[in-house]
């Protein structure tokens, strides 16, 4: 008779299987969500004209790009000998590579969860804990790429001459702080895995918060198509630009960068949040010009962005009053159809209300806008500089209302609709 093997004993230090998988779905998560921001944010920067920066500096402003995707501040520094100064700092976000890298993430993440009707606190704590350490140390190794120095071009050709002449070109270098990379990239990834399981129609959740899945999904998840909804309006207008404008390729570099930049200001415009700002000089940030023409109207000083202000230079912009009105009834029909059968028309209202609130102030902090450079040459200067802010608490309670509004709109609607009525 022979006995059954003993089972292999693990070896002190060594990740059991289990482990080891856990493991690698989080690398998979996150080596998906950097693939997929780089090679949007290289079409972008391409399209952009980006391969003609001097220098072999394109896989620089790729890495930065995909840093600034996430929030990382960039701050540009140089000098030239002892006649020059260069200063300045960019803080955008590049919405259309951020989108992008998001939805990966979040789709890899729940692939794995698909076939579970529960999870517990823990395992779903562990796999957000280990996919964000994963990405974060990706994101580490991406700013060490983020380096390069190049010589800066003016557009001032007195300045320009005078930086030959003398030896003086200033050379502008990107610098990222590895605290501030570190931080920025732990709270993106926690941030997006967070809402994934939050908005998401069949993920599995923790007992404890099965309780609040009628109130946040329905309406949440609502909220997300709209969202999604602009993006996929604004781009089909792009398409019609880049067809009939004749300048496809800088169309294109917008889409690949910015769409959501645009989509979701011109929502939150719409429902009648505002802005403030001020652009000067030229950065060679692509910008409408409807939206470039109010925040030159006051130079320096800021000024104040909304649907008048806007309408004022170009008419056709009070279609976002419209477009707005009617995709929010129906987000709120949307919303009401999936939330369970019975609530109250309050219920309705409360639960859409608090998701635009919510998704106004998301979007008013991922719109923000600053960048500025300074230049300083044998006593003569050249600055340049652009700033967009919201204005959160005008924009946020605008948003809860029409939330509200809709929400019970949409769940009277429902309630007529619906079919086990």
């Amino acid at each position: 008779m022979y006995r059954n093997a003993d089972p292999p004993t693990p070896t002190p230090g060594a990740l059991a299987p289990g482990a080891l998988r856990a493991w690698a779905e989080a690398l998979v998560v996150a080596l998906a969500a950097l693939l997929a921001m780089t090679a949007v944010a290289a079409l972008g920067l391409w399209s952009a004209h980006a391969r003609e920066l001097p220098g072999g500096s394109f896989p620089a402003v790729l890495a930065v790009t995909v840093l600034t995707a996430v929030g990382v501040p960039v701050d540009l520094t140089g000098s030239a000998a002892f006649v020059a100064e260069a200063h300045g700092g960019i803080t955008v976000l590049p919405l259309s590579v951020a989108l992008v890298g998001a939805l990966t993430a979040g789709a890899v993440f729940l692939w794995p969860l698909r076939l579970h009707a529960v999870v517990t606190p823990g395992d779903l704590a562990g796999r957000v804990i280990r996919t964000a350490l994963l990405w974060t140390g990706l994101l580490l190794l991406v700013r060490l790429a983020a380096q390069h120095t190049f010589t800066l071009s003016t557009g001032n050709p007195l300045l320009d001459e005078l930086g030959g002449v003398f030896g003086g070109a200033p050379t502008v270098g990107f610098r990222t702080e590895p605290l501030s990379t570190l931080a920025h990239a732990l709270l993106w990834v926690v941030v997006v895995l967070v809402l994934t399981v939050a908005v998401s129609r069949r993920a599995p959740l923790p007992s404890p918060l099965l309780r609040y899945q009628a109130a946040v999904r329905p309406a949440g998840h609502a909220v997300l198509v709209l969202l999604l909804g602009y993006v996929g309006i604004g781009l089909l207008a792009g398409l019609a630009s880049a067809a009939t404008d004749g300048h496809a390729r800088n169309t294109f570099s917008v889409l690949l960068l910015g769409l959501p930049n645009l989509a979701w200001l011109g929502l939150g415009l719409g429902l009648g949040a505002s802005w403030h700002g001020h652009l000067g000089g030229s950065l060679g940030l692509p910008m409408p010009e409807a939206l470039a023409a109010v925040l030159k109207t006051s130079g320096s000083r800021d000024t104040t962005l909304n649907l008048g202000s806007l309408a004022q230079q170009d008419g056709r912009a009070w279609l976002l009053l419209v477009l707005g009105a009617v995709l929010l009834l129906l987000t709120g029909v949307v919303a009401a159809l999936r939330s369970p059968s019975g609530l109250r028309l309050w219920q309705y209202a409360a639960h859409l209300g608090v998701a635009l609130a919510a998704a106004m102030l998301l979007i008013g902090l991922l719109t923000r806008l600053s960048a500025s450079y300074g230049l300083s040459l044998l006593g003569l200067g050249g600055s340049g500089g652009v700033s967009l802010q919201p204005d959160l608490l005008i924009s946020v309670p605008l948003a809860a209302l029409w939330g509200a509004l809709a929400g019970a709109l949409g769940g009277l609607i429902a309630d007529r609709i619906r079919p086990d009525r």
